[in-house]
Parts: structure tokens; C-alpha cells; sequence
């Protein structure tokens, strides 16, 4: 690259137009070209210093190959495991994401799909619109005086929490990567994972997946947790099997059980799916207005700290 040539910047999945005003007003040169193919995207990455994505596009080896002058990826969002971030720093590639943009979002949805379950509104909604008026049909449970057990105290687990014990809920949680000592919000305990599990009405997830995590939640551990108990699932689709879901849930085993994201998305017609107790939404917990302009906002922020001014800040991967 010359020492004339702009700094280029793609933005390969829809994001916010502040982001782009930020990068442009900073001197950078940012191009939208969203829904690319991976063959396409791999014909002109090589022509940007950087590159700006949410879930949809596939950050690979085979395109980070081709990336030659590419010297940061950024994930509009928490999770990069669209992202080979392992090819990525071998290719002193920086990967960034934005991990306090939807903490606000992904809580409250935790929290939206939890009263939903205790009180069966999809179902109940359902039912009205086919005409039906069945009271007994839909009796739900009250959530004051309950324990919810949040697996995961990062960003979004702690919003989960901290509302919760507003909403008079005890509060448990466990956190295999919670420093020892770390502060806890006001009124939640630390638990080991066998004594949340035995204890918790509600168990919310809000877990990465990466290799420890995969299917952490299996039949083992479905089997631990409190019979008539609910799961909300609104962190990343293969920390549970689904498979195994589905059979806690027809053996009564569970209660009901809350989804928002899933091991293959799209899911397709999944045996999951068709349970009536089993609620679920297209991977939505981020998709609010403000959230989607936040985490925007913030990886603009952040890509032009580093393009323009060499500065490190959310960085998933060390080069």
C-alpha cells in the first residue's frame, strides 16, 4: 500500500449508517457491500485494511488467506464464532467486538422470554387468534419468590441478574470464568454449577460457545436440573442439545423451555419446535434500535482508534 493510499474499510453485513459517518469523517475510506458470497468476498478483500461484520458473513481461513493488506475484523455484536479468530492471528489479523453494545438488548429479552414462559403469552396469543377463549388451558406460575440461576456473569448475565432481584427473585449464579473474589451485584450468590442447577426454577444462559461449552447443557445436565423447571437459551444455540432438550421437555421432566438461538440457523423444522411448551424467537436479542446503534457506534469507535491512531481496545485475540 502506498503511503498515499487511502485507509479502506468494507462493511460487509447491514450496520448502522452512524457507523459509517464515523468512519468517513475520519478520514477513512468505507465501502458497503453487504450479502456478499464467500467466493465474491474473497475476490476483493484483499483491497481493505479493514473489515466490519455481524453474524451472516464468514470470516474463514480461505478469505483471511486472500486478506493480504486486512489488519482488523470487527463483530458488530459479542460473539465471533463467524470469526476464525485462530486463522485470524496467525495472519496478525486483529479481531475486535463489541461486547457492551446489546448488553441492555439481550438482558431484557433473557428477562421478556422468562414472563413469557412463567405465563404461557405466546401460546395464549395463539390460541386467541384461532378464535379459542381457554382460560384453564394456559395457568402459569409466578416468578416473585423464585430462583433463577444464571449461568454466565459477563455483560448481559449481569443485567439478567441485576433485574431479577428488582423483580424479587432470589439470584443464583455461576460463572466458570469468574475471577475468584470478583464483585457480584447486589443480592446474587455464587454457586457451584450442581447447586445452581438443583436449586434454580429458571436457569437463563449467557454463555460464549467455544469448546467447554459445547453442549454443556446435555442430557447430564438437563437431567440435574429441578424437575419443572424452565431453560431460556438466549446465548449461543450449541451450548444446548437440542436433542436432549426436546426429550426433557416430552418427559416432563422440564417445564418449558425458551429459545433464541440455535445449533443450526436457520433451525428448519425441528422435532424442538413443534413441543407446545417450547417458545421461541429468530435469534433476536440484539435487534433493538438503540442496541443495533450502539454496538455500530462502538465498533466504528474502535476501528478508527486503531486504523488511524494504532490504538487496542476489545480485542478478542493477542497478535
Amino acid at each position: 500500500m502506498a503511503a498515499s493510499d487511502p485507509i479502506r474499510v468494507l462493511v460487509a453485513d447491514e450496520l448502522s449508517t452512524a457507523a459509517v459517518d464515523i468512519m468517513t469523517n475520519a478520514g477513512l475510506s468505507v465501502d458497503v457491500n453487504t450479502g456478499l458470497p464467500p467466493n465474491q468476498l474473497a475476490e476483493i478483500i484483499g483491497s481493505y485494511d479493514g473489515l466490519a461484520v455481524r453474524s451472516a458473513t464468514k470470516v474463514t481461513d480461505p478469505i483471511l488467506e486472500r486478506a493480504t493488506r486486512l489488519k482488523i475484523v470487527g463483530r458488530a455484536g459479542v460473539g465471533v464464532d463467524n470469526i476464525d479468530v485462530n486463522a485470524a492471528t496467525w495472519r496478525k489479523v486483529l479481531v475486535i467486538n463489541t461486547p457492551s453494545g446489546n448488553a441492555i438488548a439481550a438482558g431484557e429479552l433473557a428477562v421478556a422470554l422468562m414472563f413469557a414462559l412463567a405465563r404461557k403469552i405466546p401460546q395464549a396469543t395463539a390460541s386467541m387468534k384461532k378464535g379459542e377463549w381457554e382460560k384453564k388451558k394456559f395457568m402459569g406460575v409466578e416468578i416473585t419468590g423464585k430462583t433463577l440461576g444464571v449461568v454466565g456473569l459477563g455483560n448481559i448475565g449481569r443485567q439478567v441478574a441485576e433485574r431479577a432481584v428488582g423483580l424479587k427473585m432470589k439470584v443464583v449464579a455461576h460463572d466458570p470464568y469468574l475471577a475468584a473474589g470478583a464483585a457480584l451485584p447486589a443480592g446474587v450468590q455464587a454457586v457451584g454449577l450442581d447447586d445452581l442447577l438443583k436449586q434454580a426454577d429458571f436457569i437463563t444462559l449467557h454463555l460464549p460457545l467455544v469448546a467447554d461449552t459445547k453442549n454443556l447443557f446435555g442430557a447430564q445436565t438437563l437431567g440435574k436440573m429441578k424437575k419443572g423447571a424452565y431453560l431460556i437459551n438466549a446465548a449461543r444455540g450449541g451450548v444446548v442439545n437440542e436433542a436432549d432438550l426436546e426429550v426433557a421437555l416430552t418427559s416432563g421432566h422440564l417445564a418449558g423451555a425458551a429459545v433464541d438461538v440455535f445449533e443450526t440457523e436457520p433451525p428448519g423444522a425441528i422435532p424442538l419446535l413443534a413441543l407446545d411448551n417450547v417458545i421461541a424467537s429468530p435469534h433476536i436479542g440484539a435487534s433493538t434500535k438503540e442496541a443495533q446503534q450502539k454496538v455500530a457506534v462502538e465498533l466504528a469507535e474502535v476501528f478508527v482508534d486503531f486504523l488511524k491512531h494504532g490504538k487496542v481496545r476489545n480485542a478478542v485475540n493477542r497478535l
